[in-house]
């Protein structure tokens, strides 16, 4: 029997082993999406199909939906079927995490012919085919490939008819397949450093380890939940939608052993691809309550356990198949703030004010034009790229600029985009202004403007929110500037969509900033003058918002500056 501290060590070293399982699909992944952006998941599980470390690496949408997808390989399956050598893939919205672009790839691990655990990992792809990652679609049958819950790799053979079927069925085949096999392999690491930590503890398995990581991390949270005051507070939020504007409701409850949300009040389904599965509105309302309540707990399979997340079928936020869902993020993620508008009430002095909240992406499709004198090997592309506004402020420090909360995913570099594909990313700068004003000011969001190289044809899929709600200030904190987007020759765009771009045009957008806290007359007047320093607000903004003078504005601090 291993003892507390060797435990301890050994669950320490799993977070190490999935982190170099992440670690090593970044370095092998085809997309930007994942080789820049950082949309993946790792994680180790026990025999039972509990998740007992994640990557540090990764988002809550991938990870916490995650830690439900192995149980339904393993029901699917049948884990008297698998053998060592095994591979299994999904991209199930509703088994996997939350779309057809996710595919998540689990590996059975084998010890001395006895089966011990999972490795499981998940990235978000350029492309499954069917109508392009967009909000587009009327039905899930519209927006891409469905690949069911079945094995990639038999015993150390790859099922070459499926990999044929997802070539044929994909625009950027060598990405798509690149990544699945990035997968697999990254699971691969996974194992052999698995299997080196428990040679050098002499362990057979992962049981005792499993025991000592599920006891002590439902305990540390039991203990933070029961810290608190018991009550209740409801909270809503309105969001652009699609073309209507959605209400997201919550009632959040406070227990002795247990925190529940529940989503009763929210709008219904809609009707393009903008819908929630439940198991993706788990995963990042449990994130939102987690790292307000908890967050120096590891995740895993016992620290979730006590946050219970409830929403009537054929609500937004729980849509059920064959629900459009390609954009379940730009919902999906805005579920931390509507949760924390309610803790907010139950926890005073510890929220943040509204941040951009859902990622600010878009999809370019770029076509060679006809008649347009182009280099033979001239072909169509798809580039996707990942960005950010600014998140809230919080009760005792600026929010941050152009930082994705809550999905950490990182903002991909220019050079990285143009890389890609015929396109150029001709202007990307912090939004002056675009942070709401407080005594402590939300974060700022980014300008960014996109045109095709010459003689390619542009068609800009939107993927934004925030255009008529932006975030919210708390305690007289202002809100946030909201989103925008048009080209530069005058024409309109809508914040979602997939719509045709004028030759030559220039998209031009606007990110929207975080949500202030505080009352802006409060901000200490050395903050707001470095703001006007380095450009973060304007000389109107420090006078109107934070009643500066031009006296304050032209005092010139100790060190000169």
């Amino acid at each position: 029997m291993l003892d507390a501290v060797a435990l301890q060590i050994m669950w320490n070293r799993l977070i190490s082993v999935v982190e170099e399982q992440a670690q090593a699909l970044i370095r092998t992944a085809f997309s930007t999406s994942v080789r820049e952006a950082g949309d993946l998941s790792a994680g180790v599980y026990d025999s039972a199909g509990n998740m007992l470390a994640q990557a540090v690496t990764g988002t809550p949408g991938h990870v916490n939906a995650m830690a439900e997808s192995v149980g339904h390989f393993m029901n699917e399956i049948g884990v008297d079927n698998m053998r060592d050598g095994d591979v299994y893939i999904t991209n199930d919205p509703w088994k996997g995490t939350g779309h057809l672009h996710d595919i998540t790839v689990v590996t059975p691990v084998f010890r001395k012919d006895k089966l011990i655990g999972f490795f499981a990992n998940t990235a978000h792809v350029v492309d499954v085919g069917g109508r392009g990652f967009g909000a587009d679609g009327n039905s899930l049958y519209e927006e891409g490939l469905q690949i069911p819950i079945m094995p990639l790799i038999r015993q150390g053979e790859v099922n070459k008819d499926l990999v044929r079927i997802i070539r044929q069925n994909v625009r950027e085949s060598d990405q798509v397949v690149g990544d699945i096999y990035a997968l697999a392999t990254s699971n691969d690491v996974g194992t052999r450093r698995l299997m080196s930590m428990l040679d050098e503890y002499h362990a057979a398995d992962l049981t005792q380890i499993s025991d000592f990581i599920m006891t002590r991390s439902r305990q540390a949270t039991l203990e933070r939940i029961a810290a608190l005051t018991p009550g209740s507070a409801s909270a809503k939020m309105d969001i652009d939608g699609f073309d209507q504007v959605i209400t997201i409701a919550v009632h959040v409850n406070i227990a002795k052993d247990h925190v529940s949300a529940d989503f009763t009040g929210t709008s219904g389904l809609d009707k393009k691809g903008i819908n929630v599965p439940i198991v993706y509105t788990r995963a990042y309302t449990c994130y939102g309550l987690k790292v307000a309540i908890a967050p120096d707990i590891p995740n895993n399979t016992a620290s979730l356990a006590p946050f219970v997340i409830t929403a009537p079928e054929g609500t937004i936020v729980n849509a059920p198949h064959p629900a459009p869902v390609a954009l379940r993020h730009v919902v999906g993620q805005m579920l931390p703030d509507v949760t924390f508008g309610a803790l907010y009430q139950l926890l005073p002095g510890h929220i943040q004010a509204e941040g951009a909240s859902a990622l600010c992406n878009f999809q370019v499709s770029l076509t060679p034009r006809q008649g347009a004198n182009m280099p033979p090997n001239a072909r169509s592309a798809e580039v996707l790229s990942f960005n950010s506004g600014g998140s809230g402020a919080r009760p005792h420090i600026d929010g941050l600029n152009a930082t994705a909360f809550p999905s950490g995913v990182m903002t991909m570099p220019v050079e990285a985009t143009e890389n890609v594909g015929p396109v150029i990313i001709r202007r990307k700068e912090l939004r002056s202004d675009s942070g709401g004003a407080g005594k402590w000011r939300g974060g700022l969001g980014q300008y960014m403007d996109i045109k095709a190289r010459d003689g390619y044809d542009l068609v800009f899929s939107a993927m934004l929110d925030r255009v008529d709600h932006p975030a919210r200030g708390r305690q007289d904190g202002h809100n946030g500037a909201p989103t925008t987007l048009g080209c530069d020759d005058g024409t309109p765009l809508r914040g979602k969509g997939r719509q045709a771009v004028p030759t030559g045009a220039t998209v031009c957008l606007g990110l929207p900033g975080g949500g202030g806290f505080g009352d802006p007359k409060e901000r200490d007047r050395d903050l707001v003058r470095r703001d006007l320093r380095r450009g973060y607000i304007s000389r109107e903004s420090a006078i109107r918002d934070y009643g500066m003078t031009e006296e304050d504005l032209n005092f010139r601090d100790g060190d000169g500056k």
